[in-house]
This record gives C-alpha cells, structure tokens and sequence, in this order.
C-alpha cells in the first residue's frame, strides 16, 4: 500500500509531465505573499523554506514577497475575487470569509495533514478539509521586568503568579513611581487592548463558561464578568496603560516595554520574541534586558487558575484558483516537516503547529524557551482567542469596546456590557 507522500509525489509528477517539455525547459513560477518583513527570524525561516524547494524542486520557482499583514490583507480580499491572487499566502484563522467565499484549496490533497500537530489543524478545518498549514502558534503569556518589578517593591512569588489584589497593587506602586505598568497599544491592531481583561475572565470562569461567552451564550452582565471587567477598569484609572494606548502600535509597545521608556509588564502572545529577539539595532531587545514571565493574576475564586490561551496565527494557504497547484502544493508539502519545525521553534523561540521533536530543538534562547515551557506546565489550554470565535458586527464591538473604549477609559463597565450583549449575545 503506498503511503499518502508517495501519493502525492506520484500526482505532483504526473502533472507536470503533462504540462509538456516547454515547462520542463522553463520552471513553472509561483507567487508566495508572506508576512513578517520585520521580523527577521521568521522572515529568515520562510525564505530559507523557498530556497531549500526550489533546490529540490528545479521545476519550480517560487516568486517570494514579505508584506505586512494588513496589507496582505486588504491586497487579498481583493485579489481572490478577480483572480489575481498570488498562488500561496499569509493568512490567520481569524479571516473566516476567505474560506467561506470558497477562495481558499483544500490542503488534503497536496499535504500529508499527519505531520501537523493534532491540535493545531481544528483551526483550518471547514467542513471536514483543512485548509491552512499552521506554522505559527502561541500561548498568550505576561511577560515583565524583573528589576523594575523589584524595583517598586512586588516580589514575584515561587508560582510566578500574582492575586487579582496582587497585580492591581504592582499597577498603583508602578504608577506611583512614575514607571508605566502594562505597556498596549491598540494603534494598528484589533485585539491587544483586551488581552489582559479576557485572559482574567478565563481563569475566572474556566474554559466551559469562558467558552459560553465567546459563543454568545453568557452574558457580559454575568457578576463574574462583571467583577472582573470592574478590576480591570480599576487598574485602568490607577494609570495601567500608556497615555498614547490608542495610537501606540503594536511593534512600537514592544519597544516601549524592553527600550524607552519601559513598563513593568507586556501581555502579549508568545510571537513577542518575533520582534524581541531580533537585534536591539533593529528595535529588539537589549541582550542584558531582565525578561522574565508571570502567569496572568488568578482571579478571586477563580474556577482556573492554570487556563490560558493556545491559538494558531501565521499559516500559509493556497488559492482555489490558483493555475500552478502542482507547484503550490508541493512547496506546502515540503515546509511540512518535522525537522522544519524544529528550525522553526530554534530560530523564532515560538511554538509551531508543524510537528517537531523538542529533543532535537538547539536555539541560542534556550533560557527563554525552558522558563516559557516551566510556565506552560500543567496549563488548561483553551484554543483560540476571542477573534477567532467573534464575527461581524460583535467583532466589530469588540474592537471598538473591548480593544479600545474600556482601556482607554473612554466607557464604563456596565456600558462595555451592554454594548457587547447587544452585538454578541445568542441566547436569553
């Protein structure tokens, strides 16, 4: 019985050999649009993926653009539609039209789904195909300064996790000495605004009822979530976020947080090393900074203080109309593989939802990469984040509410609550 890979090279071979000796004298180019041109790990990660295809594979060249991720965005929505899309690109699971809209090739066909992790392919999933290789997944973590944490005199304990009492005190004491507590911008992006709030609310619920509110069928004006929403809007008027919160951006709170001025913490998905550990000339960060990573506060009678949030974000698709799927698929085919995922998680310090051995995982990080794994022992993952089960106008109120107003302090709690049952609630 021949096994799926060998399928699959044997249909890969076939049609190009019915393309004629004209494509075997002339290679058979593909388009990739890929994100991160500013994050030199992952940049570095994908071209090294085309190069090592195209060794492979003479038949093929592949035509590699790096273009930040708004822009493939609105490049995308646009190119699918008169045809013009590029043959493989970026794309997250939070774009849900593009699989919808019928824009987007099954993967079953041109990629052996057993070298994806089991629970990273749920993500792509549409009725059944999986349609995205998800090379990309995080844990959203809450990284701090050691010594500035030290500095305004909160010790860190042995769980390196702090009560909801505790985290609102290291807000005030931060705030007192003039140093910023929770460096998020919500400048050029739609979710960072509500990551410390909705990872509270996480623990405060645990994942069945955390799960119900992001489906639409728990109230916002649920006490629980009241509570929480109301500590948050504590820390926010003792002075937690930046005073430039609403236009800072997302690359720029990095900088804020481990070069000028600094915070005390940064919630941030664990991508963060994308951009920190690039080199401080290039806005990473200072190779003697004093990072370390908390656990998110647990919540008074919290019902899981060991949850957190595990998603796939980076991943490439293939164009349903794309004229070049033998190439297309092929490519796809070879980054799937265990050893490039090991490459992966040695170069950008990020989980990947490729399959890869930790045993043989060699990176320059390794501190990093083992104090990041020691706080993911014993998690209660829930997947996705709120985005990803947010649509329409819901996500839309998100953004403006969740993201923006309530962090800003630009609206009250019971406001933020009914704003969102009005946009999100399902049930009575």
């Amino acid at each position: 019985m021949r096994s799926a890979g060998t399928g699959m090279a044997a249909v890969f071979a076939w049609s190009l050999l019915a393309a004629g000796t004209a494509a075997a004298a002339e290679p058979v180019q593909i388009t990739m649009w890929s994100n991160w041109p500013d994050e030199p790990a992952k940049k570095d990660w994908v071209a090294a993926r085309v190069r090592d295809f195209e060794a492979a594979n003479k038949q093929c060249a592949v035509k590699l653009s790096f273009i930040p991720k708004a822009d493939i965005y609105t490049q995308a929505k646009s190119a699918v539609r008169t045809g013009q899309a590029p043959d493989v690109f970026y794309l997250e699971p939070d774009q849900p039209e593009f699989l919808t809209g019928g824009f987007l090739e099954p993967l079953d066909g041109h990629v052996d789904l057993a070298k994806l992790e089991d629970w990273a392919k749920p993500a792509w999933t549409y009725k059944g195909k999986v349609y995205g290789l998800p090379v990309e997944a995080y844990t959203v973590e809450l990284y701090y300064n050691k010594d500035l944490v030290k500095k305004v005199g909160v010790e860190v304990p042995p769980s390196f996790q702090l009560t909801q009492s505790g985290f609102a005190d290291l807000v005030r004491k931060g705030a007192a000495a003039g140093i910023t507590p929770v460096s998020q911008g919500v400048g050029d992006r739609p979710f960072p605004g509500g990551l410390l709030l909705f990872e509270s609310l996480l623990r405060k619920l645990g994942t069945e009822d955390y799960g119900k509110l992001l489906n639409g069928n728990l109230s916002f004006k649920d006490p629980r979530v009241v509570e929480v929403m109301t500590w948050l809007k504590g820390l926010v008027d003792a002075g937690a976020y930046p005073k430039s919160f609403a236009t800072l951006k997302l690359g720029e709170s990095h900088y804020y947080f481990y070069q000028k001025p600094g915070s005390l913490t940064f919630p941030d998905p664990s991508w963060f090393t994308g951009r920190a550990f690039a080199s401080p000339e290039s806005g990473g960060m200072p190779t003697s900074f004093p990072l370390g990573i908390m656990q998110f506060p647990s919540m008074d009678e919290g019902k899981c203080p060991t949850c957190k949030t595990l998603a796939v974000a980076g991943s490439f698709v293939m164009y349903a109309r794309g004229k070049n799927k033998a190439c297309a698929g092929a490519l796809l085919e070879s980054m799937a593989t265990v050893g490039n995922g090991d490459k992966w998680t040695e170069q950008v310090s990020l989980q990947t939802g490729l399959k890869s051995d930790p045993s043989k995982i060699n990176s320059s990080h390794a501190d990093y990469f083992a104090e990041l794994n020691a706080r993911n022992t014993g998690a209660t993952y829930f997947f996705g984040t709120p985005l990803m089960y947010y649509r329409g106008k819901c996500a839309e109120t998100y953004t403006q509410v969740i993201n923006n107003a309530l962090p800003a302090g630009l609206i009250g709690v019971g406001e933020a609550a009914d704003k969102m049952d009005a946009a999100c609630r399902k049930g009575s």
